[in-house]
């Protein structure tokens, strides 16, 4: 284990050579990389944040090569403090910064310091100026020489180019968070002052979902994750990112979610006497589809607001990229849960834009943690087609899709292409980009990239072709048997009671 560390020391932390030596708990400080348990194997993690809860102190840990999800709160007990831990490298004194600062703001002997305003110009400088403004033209030999190496002349401008490198334009502001708006301002700040490498979009989306984060702003990458644990139902959940649960929680060692209501609780006790009192057993809305398995419910953010707010905050705790938790109004939320005596269990959900302007079907999809890889994001994407086919629209998700959610819709597009594909090939059909989008409720662009992601989408003989791999078709069909003997889990349109909702300007916005 010591070995496969030591290869890979650069995962966390900076590769920098630190300090190493023996640590206690009350000398462990934020930075220092130190050999922390987890799932049974001592592995090198970075301390991330530090905090005081009743159970004692607890540290946030990055572990080295996981994903930023899977970092955690852990106590004391799981460090091994017979090992040495790495230290942070020695910030700068500040009498050390100042004179950093200084030596870089004073010009360099080659170029001389412009003049003061109300200080006269000399002569040859005046002489010059009256050269240039009659049309002659000055050579700046004197210049170029102080600007050979490049380190004499200071750069006047790199504050400046700096704050414009940092101008964080793709975040959206539409969707700021209302609840924390102060904090998010100074975080923002704190994230111009420090400057950042350039990346294209598309460098971007994929460095953020290498780190598991899709968020757009810099700011919210950096936050801690403030709950420890939750219990939801007979399931206890690990939250991934941050949520914005009231401060006074994040001191908890657990904190209680009723599943019914979504109301949350600090103690046991309290917890205790609301589940006594709470009688709801079913999301607020109104059930518009039951088969065997699960049912769905329509829910108006408007009418139901503390329950979808609370949706809203349980759900951020696993999407990184969800940044709305107030202001609910303008959504339907479409809820899946399943069965049993005791009444509907929250299995996942979606949300949807009342009016969407550019043709959105969802605006915010998830499946808990402990139904994931069971089948059931499959359906919530299905569902919401077959919405948009009773609808008589295309249908897209907003973008950008999380990690998890990016594979769900390809796995989910990838299967119903091909399945149309070969269907018309046995029948010897014509088929085109619009009949596929038509069949599905796809948006065509979604159906056109696609294609040309399975290298289907052909351009042969001056015109577009559908030439699909036989490598496919044999997946395809492989699937199709497995299929067989473990069915999936599907939506029968037949048992779907609901209607496109109409709406005033009123009811789409806030109605107070």
């Amino acid at each position: 284990m010591m070995a496969s560390s030591k290869a890979q020391d650069s995962a966390v932390g900076s590769p920098a050579p630190k300090q190493k030596s023996k640590a206690t708990v009350d000398t462990l400080r934020t930075g220092c990389i130190a050999m922390v348990e987890k799932d049974g194997q001592a592995r090198r993690a970075e301390i991330l944040s530090i905090k005081e809860t009743k159970s004692g102190r607890q540290f946030y840990c990055n572990f080295d090569n996981f994903n930023k999800r899977l970092d955690e709160w852990v106590p004391s007990s799981r460090i091994d403090f017979d090992q040495d831990v790495e230290w942070p490298s020695p910030e700068k004194t500040k009498e050390g910064k100042k004179a950093v600062a200084a030596s870089k703001s004073q010009p360099s002997k080659a170029t001389k310091a412009p003049p003061k305003k109300g200080q006269k110009r000399t002569a040859a400088t005046r002489e010059a100026s009256e050269a240039v403004s009659e049309g002659g033209s000055q050579k700046w030999v004197d210049f170029a020489d102080g600007r050979k190496d490049g380190k004499n002349t200071p750069d006047t401008y790199g504050d400046e180019k700096m704050a414009m490198a940092l101008d964080l334009d793709h975040t959206p502001d539409s969707e700021a968070d209302e609840m924390d708006v102060d904090e998010l301002q100074h975080d923002t700040a704190l994230a111009k002052t420090e400057g950042r490498e350039d990346f294209s979009r598309e460098e971007e989306l994929s460095r953020l979902r290498t780190g598991g984060s899709m968020t757009q702003n810099q700011a919210e990458i950096s936050r801690i994750r403030n709950i420890s644990k939750v219990q939801f139902g007979k399931f206890d959940l690990h939250p991934w990112y941050f949520s914005s649960y009231p401060k006074e929680f994040a001191h908890e060692d657990l904190m209680y979610i009723c599943e019914f209501c979504l109301g949350y609780f600090a103690d046991i006790k309290s917890f205790s006497r609301h589940r006594s009192k709470c009688t709801l057993l079913h999301p607020p809305g109104n059930e518009i589809y039951r088969d065997d398995y699960i049912s769905f419910f329509e829910i108006d953010g408007k009418r139901q607001r503390t329950w979808c707010r609370n949706l809203c905050l349980l759900s951020k705790m696993f999407l990184d990229h969800k940044t709305l938790y107030y202001d609910v109004d303008p959504f339907l939320f479409y809820v899946m849960t399943t069965r049993d005596e005791k009444g509907c269990h929250l299995v996942g959900y979606f949300s949807k834009e009342k009016e969407s302007a550019d043709g959105f079907n969802v605006a915010c999809i998830l499946t808990l943690p402990q139904y994931q890889r069971k089948g059931y994001g499959r359906v919530l994407i299905q569902f919401s087609y077959e919405l948009s086919k009773i609808e008589g629209k295309l249908g897209s998700p907003e973008k950008p899709l999380s990690d998890l959610g990016l594979l769900s819709y390809r796995q989910y597009w990838t299967e119903n292409i091909m399945e149309i594909l070969v269907e018309s090939n046995e029948r010897d059909d014509k088929c085109s980009i619009e009949s596929i989008g038509a069949q599905l409720a796809m948006a065509l662009d979604d159906v056109e990239s696609m294609l040309r992601a399975l290298e289907i989408l052909a351009y042969h003989k001056g015109e577009h072709k559908l030439i699909v791999p036989s490598g496919l078709i044999e997946r395809y069909r492989a699937a199709k048997e497995k299929e067989k003997s473990k069915p999936k889990r599907i939506i029968d349109p037949a048992r779907i009671q609901w209607k496109p909702p109409v709406f005033n300007a009123a009811s789409r916005t806030w109605g107070w």
